[in-house]
């Protein structure tokens, strides 16, 4: 029959207190026994560096200076000539000349002023005075009178060609003045019209610019002559650009309200 193993019992708390101070006792022992005790001597330091202040000028501190050979100094090989520079006099800009008086005789103070005066005369002259200006008034030119019918003109290409068709303007009735109705105008070489475009802002009246419109589609001018016996290979050189100006003449509007009994 086989025995139960025995557990270790756990360490209770007054014997690990007991273990802890033998183990500080011990350490205590270790410094006091082999520790010295001798009292402390102080050891004398040689050589060291010594620090002087310079009381006086000192020939070594000058030639130790770094800057002896390199930059103007007292003691260097220019020291003469640059720091030991003779003062320049200064001399004012301004100089004047001590007086010297002119010798002038007592008894006659005022003769050389006659002598000079009948040395030196002047002939009389006469001031140049212009003439009083004249003064004119200007030649206005009278103001050109409003046109008594509605007209046409002609710019660009166009104006070069002549008008086949006479057209008769008619004077628009309205309360206002009507601006010009410009259209512009391509033409082939035989004249015909090709394409008309009313140009902005427009006569301010729809009926006028209109009526533009169509009378300028309905325009011919005069044939171009063609180049040769087969005319130009080119179709864009038969067509002339241009623009119509239409100037309109308004009249006055009819009176619709007419009073009752009026004939």
């Amino acid at each position: 029959m086989n025995a139960a193993p025995i557990e270790p019992r756990p360490w209770r708390r007054p014997r690990w207190a007991m273990l802890i101070a033998v183990v500080f006792a011990a350490h205590l022992g270790l410094v006091f026994g082999l520790g010295d005790r001798s009292p402390m001597v102080v050891r004398q330091l040689s050589a060291v560096p010594v620090l002087r202040l310079a009381t006086g000028p000192d020939e070594w501190l000058s030639l130790s200076d770094p800057t002896l050979f390199t930059l103007p100094h007292r003691k260097g090989f220019a020291g003469a000539a640059w720091l030991q520079i003779p003062p320049v006099p200064f001399h004012a800009f301004e100089w004047t000349e001590p007086p010297r008086w002119l010798a002038m005789p007592v008894d006659q103070p005022g003769a050389q002023l006659a002598r000079l005066l009948e040395t030196n005369g002047f002939a009389s002259f006469q001031l140049e005075l212009n003439p009083a200006p004249e003064l004119t008034v200007p030649e206005l030119e009278p103001e050109p009178a409003l046109a008594a019918r509605s007209e046409l003109r002609l710019e660009g290409g166009l104006a070069q060609r002549r008008l086949l068709n006479v057209m008769e303007l008619p004077s628009l009735p309205g309360s206002d003045l009507l601006t010009n109705s410009v259209v512009q105008v391509l033409a082939d070489r035989a004249g015909d019209t090709v394409s008309v475009t009313l140009l902005p802002p427009g006569s301010g009246s729809k009926e006028a610019d209109q009526r533009a419109l169509e009378l300028a589609k309905a325009a011919r001018f005069e044939p171009l002559p063609r180049d040769g016996a087969g005319g130009s290979a080119n179709p864009a050189a038969g067509l002339s650009w241009g623009r119509m100006i239409f100037q309109w003449h308004t009249v006055p509007l009819a009176e619709t309200n007419a009073p009752a009994g009026a004939p």
